[in-house]
Formats: C-alpha cells, structure tokens, sequence
C-alpha cells in the first residue's frame, strides 16, 4: 500500500470552514475512487494546521486514482476554487507501508 501522509497549513481562521467542505464533500468522493482516508487529525499546537493520511493499493494506481479526483468535475467545477484559496501552504510525503497494509489492518 502507498501512502500520502498530508499536512495543510491554513488561512488563518479557517481551518473549520475547510474540514466541512473536506468531510462532506471530498472524503466521499475519495472514497468512490477507491482511495482510503485516515484523519483528518488536528494540530493540538496550531489552530490552522492539520493532517491525514491518503492510501492507495500500489504506486500504479497512484497516479490514475489521484487524475480521477483532480480531473473529476467535483474538483473541477467545485472544490478546486473552494479549496485551494484557504491553503497556505501544504506538504506530502510518499511513503509505502512495510507490510503492504500499514494502519488499515
């Protein structure tokens, strides 16, 4: 299994306002590609932080899986204006689980 662990730095006073879109609106679609989620976790020590973790079953189905959701017209027509003007800046770190399954036993 790849893993994306994530962490989004946003807007001041906005953190609330993204996880709602996020939760209602991305996760599922997330979800209907075949992508599994873990979090959203909340930073304890910044209010505009937070992070979760994004799984696919190999690194070649990274790619096709990731286009279907930013090529999709939810993102598109959506969630992409929505989204990105919250973001103050956002990290990923590809990393593959050792056993193939990690925290998704």
């Amino acid at each position: 299994m790849i893993i994306e662990m994530r962490t989004y730095k946003i807007k001041p006073g906005l953190r609330t306002e993204f996880l709602e879109i996020f939760e209602s609106k991305s996760l599922p679609e997330h979800k209907k590609i075949g992508m599994k989620i873990l979090g959203p976790y909340l930073s304890v020590e910044d209010d505009n932080t937070f992070f979760f973790m994004r799984a696919f079953p190999d690194l070649a189905s990274r790619d096709p899986m990731k286009a279907q959701f930013y090529e999709g017209k939810l993102w598109k027509e959506e969630l992409e204006q929505k989204l990105m003007p919250m973001i103050d800046k956002y990290d990923v770190v590809v990393v593959e689980a050792k056993d193939g399954l990690g925290a998704w036993r």
